[in-house]
This record gives C-alpha cells, sequence and structure tokens, in this order.
C-alpha cells in the first residue's frame, strides 16, 4: 500500500511545477484525494481535493486559479498542477487518500486533519 508524491523542486516565481501522486495497493477509484502542504513552522494545511470518481474538485482559496488537480482512476495516480507560483507556496507538499465516494471529505478539505492513507511529501521551493 503506497502513495507516492513527486516531481517537487526549485523554480523561480511566476513559474510552473506539476506534482504527481501514484497510488498502489488500495482502491484508487474508491478514494478521494487531497494535496496538503506544509511550511516550516507553519501547520499543515489542505489546499485541494478531487472526489473518488474524478468528477468533482474543491480548492482553497489561497490556491484558486493557480493550482488544479486531476484524477486518474485508470492509472492510480493524481496530478497537481501549480502555476504562478509565489514564494509562499514554498513548502513539502503532500498526497493523501481517503475512503469516500461522496464529496463530504473533499468538501471540508481545507480544514482536513485525517485520511486513512499518507504520501510522503515533495518539497517544493519557489524563489523570488
Amino acid at each position: 500500500l503506497q502513495l507516492q508524491a513527486s516531481g517537487g523542486g526549485l523554480v523561480q516565481a511566476g513559474g510552473s511545477l506539476r506534482l504527481s501522486c501514484q497510488a498502489s495497493g488500495f482502491a484508487f477509484d474508491r478514494h478521494a484525494i487531497g494535496w496538503f502542504r506544509q511550511a516550516p513552522g507553519k501547520r499543515r494545511e489542505g489546499l485541494l481535493c478531487v472526489t473518488s470518481s474524478g468528477v468533482s474538485s474543491y480548492y482553497a482559496d489561497s490556491v484558486k486559479g493557480r493550482f488544479s488537480i486531476s484524477k486518474n482512476n485508470t492509472g492510480n495516480t493524481v496530478q497537481l498542477q501549480m502555476n504562478s507560483l509565489k514564494p509562499e507556496d514554498t513548502a513539502t507538499y503532500y498526497c493523501a487518500a481517503d475512503l469516500n465516494l461522496g464529496r463530504e471529505w473533499c468538501q471540508k478539505i481545507t480544514r482536513q486533519t485525517m485520511a486513512h492513507y499518507w504520501g510522503q511529501g515533495t518539497l517544493v521551493t519557489v524563489s523570488s
């Protein structure tokens, strides 16, 4: 059972990055997937979420219009496309999965602290 996040790196402000979350060992199509981040000295925050079907997505205000999420249930992957990056986006980014066929977990993504599975983080650094 694994969630593997990748794609982090160093990028200049205004640039873009695409993070990937590859899942294995569980019923991916029955899980909502969320992306979280944690900056040094700050609490972890939920940013985006896509429902198990991949049809609906939810965004924190801080990333709305800049970040997008997409889910591929055939390939067991979730992509996080990050555009117009800012230095304050610097953080370790985590994907997480929750067994949920509805929208409830995603609707509360900005306040979520619990998930069934967590991936290891990938570091994103945005230079000014």
